[in-house]
């Protein structure tokens, strides 16, 4: 089955080819960084105006790339949720209308749920396995049974730690996006340098919180009589990232410790960050865990990721009707319940 996977659900518009549900041929990735640095955050308006601006310049890239015409497509996979509702639209629209035109089935998949599964577009990776979807607007922790089987173990109860890196990095006059840059100045510091805290690192539960962290780096650079720079960045950027990764990885441990879990899946915009892959891969190695994090352009928001849970559902036979609507909140266990029992989701 050959696929059009189109993602619009923030500030990247993407459109990919994959063939079965496991070969990219091609994803193309338009970004908006330029336009919303000057703001320091994605500003939705604009990230809407732009989509609508690139969505068919990147759907021709990507079947371009891939050598095929758009009458070769078998399916259509979109993201409907969660994101920002006005870029959505955007996506869905298009999505909607290429399977109206060409009678295409037509499948909306869960912006995390692309997420989680995308190391199975480079490797295979058997399930059960635990899940933790880090990134701007995501810190949470799943049990994956199977494509459309999640189980909630834990979720951050304020900010994501994508968020609060990019929040951080502005404390610190960074430019946006800062969290790339946390991690680069990270690697010059002495995470010990600076004692911050690790919120709910000691609750039995598997539950996240980071905006305590945020406001532990403010009330100190506020302290502080001059501008941070120089090995002091350094340092800094090395203790704030010591302590989100430390609590990342710890809880995440303990999850797949209770679970019962061998194998652990590390997906979204924060799988990128280096000192992330390398502490987690050390722990899990200690302990004899299979760890798994996406190649960097899988982790960032794409389109080829929505193509392996596309492929699986379309081939099961659900699709969706033409009304399908974008959803800005859409818990992911549920998510998948409505796609194999859509009967007892409702309910």
């Amino acid at each position: 089955m050959l696929l059009l996977a189109i993602e619009s659900s923030c500030d990247e518009t993407s459109a990919a080819v994959v063939r079965d549900g496991r070969q990219v041929l091609s994803n193309i990735i338009a970004s908006q960084v330029d336009v919303h640095a000057r703001y320091g955050g994605v500003v939705p308006e604009l990230a809407s105006r732009k989509h609508v601006e690139a969505i068919s310049v990147v759907i021709d890239q990507a079947l371009e790339t891939a050598a095929i015409g758009l009458e070769a497509v078998e399916g259509i996979v979109v993201t409907r949720g969660p994101g920002l509702i006005g870029a959505l639209l955007v996506g869905l629209s298009v999505a909607k209308a290429i399977a109206f035109a060409r009678k295409l089935p037509l499948v909306g998949v869960h912006h995390i749920e692309g997420h989680i599964l995308a190391p199975l577009l480079e490797e295979e990776v058997s399930f059960p396995y635990l899940a933790l979807a880090v990134s701007g607007g995501h810190t949470h922790l799943y049990r994956v049974d199977g494509i459309g089987r999640y189980v909630l173990l834990g979720r951050t109860i304020d900010d994501a730690a994508g968020e609060a890196f990019d929040k951080v990095a502005k404390m610190l006059g960074l430019p946006y996006p800062g969290g790339i840059l946390i991690d680069r100045l990270a690697s010059g510091g002495n995470p010990e340098a600076i004692p911050f805290p690790r919120p709910l690192l000691h609750q039995k539960n598997l539950d996240f919180s980071f905006s305590g962290m945020k406001t532990a780096v403010l009330n100190y650079v506020k302290k502080q009589e001059g501008p941070i720079q120089g090995d002091h960045l350094h340092h800094l950027a090395a203790s704030f990232q010591a302590a989100v990764v430390d609590v990342l990885c710890q809880k995440t441990l303990r999850a797949a410790e209770e679970q019962g879990l061998g194998r652990i899946v590390v997906a979204g915009g924060v799988a990128c960050n280096s000192g992330l892959r390398t502490r987690l891969h050390a722990l899990g190695g200690e302990k004899g865990l299979d760890i798994h994090f996406p190649s960097p352009v899988l982790c960032a928001d794409n389109a080829a990721m929505l193509a392996v849970a596309g492929d699986c559902y379309l081939r099961a036979g659900i699709s969706e009707p033409l009304d399908l609507n974008a959803l800005a909140s859409w818990p992911l266990d549920r998510a998948g319940r409505e796609k194999w029992h859509p009967g007892e989701a409702k309910s």
